[in-house]
């Protein structure tokens, strides 16, 4: 069939328009090779452009279009609709970018309108040489997978479960709750964090659309957006969870005491436990690294105990497989180690201490009672929250953890509630109260007799210059306001620590095939149109995964989350671009180059021909593949190479 093409250049304002001249483009364009038409309007991709579009595709029989207009990334989309309106495949459109690519970034207007030209002219040898492609469409599998049971996941996991979806909540610890379970107050509100957590965890517990799997981690993943295989480890607890009535008597008889994990080592835990009273589930399980059985295969008390007969230690891994349509990731964050950065003394002087200590340490069912006590089990008369430990530092972590700030002044008003009497000095860079109520808590704080200090703290040590000194940790810094070099005693520390990504980030990357900003933390698709959307499409993100962030943050991320797969879900289908890579199997020499080339993994062997298969709807058109294969049996549609040759022949044919 012979081309007959269409050319619309567009104004847009005076972004194109005050650089080119539009009229001589139009000119240009009517004079090339299979182009019957070329018009020029102010904004083409508004309502009037995209009628005079339709109408010429119906008037004048055109089947082929190109747009001289803004990035393809905006409006691509906008006109490949208006072929598709107009009874045309809406690929065979080309769209030349005269605005990033030229208007913007060129000087002279003269030299603009010749590149612009040429740019029209490739635009129209490509479109010559496109062929029709169809878009093929899946159905979506209406449950959902929720991986990491803090206050982000809990919350999306509730928010798709109520709208009547099965949610699978995996969560690698025994019981979900995560950092949240172990804080005392939330600022700026100092709501009890258990009172307001713990209802959302029963919720979660009984809910009958929601099958919680705690202990348990995603060994395998495949799949497309709608369509996704998971494969779990349930991790042997121990603990048969039908039987066990928590009653906790296996926990009172374990003779093995050893550091507990949930109150960051200030306290004890027996080698068959639970991690916190209101832990969902409430079953324990057993540590087989410190089990007097597992280790010498002696004791067994536990379950000599047990009135229900639940505790068998013949228990072993399960593994559970699932097919569900999309996956929320909300695996959470670890803190900063302060152990690396010396000058803290962390780990050196007993009553130096991270946030999350402090935290444990102040809450009512921590290992202290609630008491803020020394290594001694004194009362300390004075203390130091100093901030930005291992954040906004370009030896550690360049980022802002943006909690550190709301979090050292929530610590200080706690010590004013605990110890009245108590000297609390804040070392800061400078303060960062920027959420609702935030600044109000600022000045609540500033009324309660806190000595704030505008300087980092630059060492902790024990060395004593003067008397007063003797038997204190000296907090040294540069008074910022005063110009001044200060040594500050007191008798407990408080290192308010970095956000960080956890520590098995590289493998739950690996799993989902998410992408990582420089910082470690999971990278969304856009930082502003899609935060919580990722580059794998059906896969969201969301919580301090994606970033440090505070607790209302990460509820509203949970629920971002959730709208997306409720929305995916409720289309019932996705379709998959067909810009996609495909093989000539009498080509293919069964290399298996591309497979393992492809990032996506959308490249599998079929031994039964013996050749690699394109699965389409993995495949996200990166050209990878067409790139390594030394035979040249993988094309790319819409890329092929007579529609590039044809592009550049165009630039340089003028």
């Amino acid at each position: 069939m012979e081309n007959r093409i269409g050319v619309y250049i567009c104004h847009c304002g005076t972004n194109i328009a005050g650089k080119l001249d539009i009229q001589e483009l139009a000119s240009f364009a009517s004079k090339l090779e299979g182009v019957v038409v070329a018009r020029e309007y102010k904004y083409m991709c508004s309502d009037p452009g995209q009628e005079m579009i339709k109408k010429d595709i119906k008037e004048l029989g055109l089947n082929r279009i190109v747009v001289a207009a803004c990035s393809p990334q905006m409006h691509e989309q906008t006109f490949r609709r208006v072929l598709n309106e107009a009874g045309l495949n809406p690929y065979l459109f080309q769209m030349a970018n005269v605005r990033e690519q030229d208007s913007w970034v060129t000087g002279d207007s003269k030299l603009a309108t010749q590149k612009a030209a040429r740019l029209i002219a490739a635009a129209v040898r490509r479109v010559s040489n496109h062929e029709p492609l169809q878009i093929k469409t899946f159905g979506v599998n209406p449950a959902a997978l929720v991986v990491g049971g803090g206050i982000t996941g809990i919350e999306a996991a509730l928010r798709i479960a109520d709208s009547g979806r099965r949610v699978y909540l995996v969560e690698k610890e025994p019981s979900i709750g995560g950092h949240m379970a172990q804080f005392d107050k939330t600022f700026p509100t100092l709501d009890c964090a258990a009172c307001i957590l713990t209802p959302k965890m029963s919720s979660v517990g009984v809910h009958p659309n929601i099958e919680l799997l705690t202990y348990s981690e995603v060994e395998e993943f495949s799949g497309f957006a709608g369509n996704f295989k998971v494969k779990i480890k349930k991790k042997a607890r121990y603990v048969d969870p039908e039987k066990c009535t928590s009653c906790g008597l296996c926990q009172e008889k374990c003779p093995v005491k050893v550091s507990s994990e949930f109150d960051c080592g200030l306290g004890m835990r027996k080698a068959i436990y639970t991690p916190f009273p209101q832990a969902v589930p409430n079953i324990p399980v057993i540590d087989t690294e410190n089990c007097l059985f597992f280790t010498k295969g002696v004791c067994k008390v536990c379950q000599k105990v047990c009135p229900a007969d639940a505790v068998k230690f013949d228990d072993k891994d399960e593994f559970v497989e699932v097919d569900v349509g999309a996956v929320i990731v909300s695996t959470g964050f670890d803190v900063f180690d302060p152990s690396v950065a010396a000058q803290y003394g962390y780990r050196r002087y007993d009553n130096v201490v991270t946030s999350l200590e402090f935290e444990r340490m102040c809450n009512a069912s921590g290992p202290t009672g609630g008491k803020i006590l020394l290594k001694s089990g004194d009362t300390p008369k004075s203390l130091a929250i100093l901030h930005c430990i291992g954040s906004r530092d370009e030896n550690y972590h360049e980022y802002c953890s943006r909690i550190c700030c709301m979090q050292s002044m929530k610590f200080a008003h706690l010590v004013r509630e605990k110890l009245p009497n108590a000297k609390v000095y804040e070392f800061y860079i400078d303060l960062r109260a920027f959420g609702k109520g935030y600044e109000e808590f600022y000045k609540r704080v500033l009324n309660e007799d806190v000595i704030f200090i505008r300087g980092k703290g630059a060492e902790v040590t024990n060395f004593a210059e003067t008397p007063e000194e003797e038997g204190k940790l000296i907090v040294r810094c540069e008074d910022t306001l005063l110009g001044s070099v200060l040594r500050v005693p007191v008798d407990m520390v408080v290192l308010s620590v970095a956000l960080e990504p956890r520590r098995d980030s590289n493998k739950v990357a690996k799993t989902f095939l998410l992408s990582r900003s420089k910082d470690g933390f999971f990278l969304e698709r856009h930082p502003k149109l899609a935060p919580v959307s990722t580059t794998n499409d059906g896969i969201y993100i969301a919580g301090v995964c994606q970033g440090p962030k505070d607790i209302p943050d990460s509820v509203a991320q949970g629920g971002a989350a959730a709208a997306e797969v409720l929305s995916l879900i409720d289309r019932g289908k996705v379709t998959t671009e067909p810009e996609i890579a495909v093989i000539d199997e009498k080509r293919c020499s069964a290399c298996f180059v591309c497979i393992r080339a492809c990032p996506f993994n959308a490249i599998k062997f079929d031994e039964d021909k013996n050749v690699a298969v394109v699965q389409e709807a993995l495949c996200k058109a990166c050209g990878v593949c067409v790139a390594a294969c030394p035979s040249g049996a993988i094309k790319q549609q819409g890329f092929t190479d007579g529609q590039i040759y044809a592009e550049m022949e165009g630039i340089l044919a003028i």
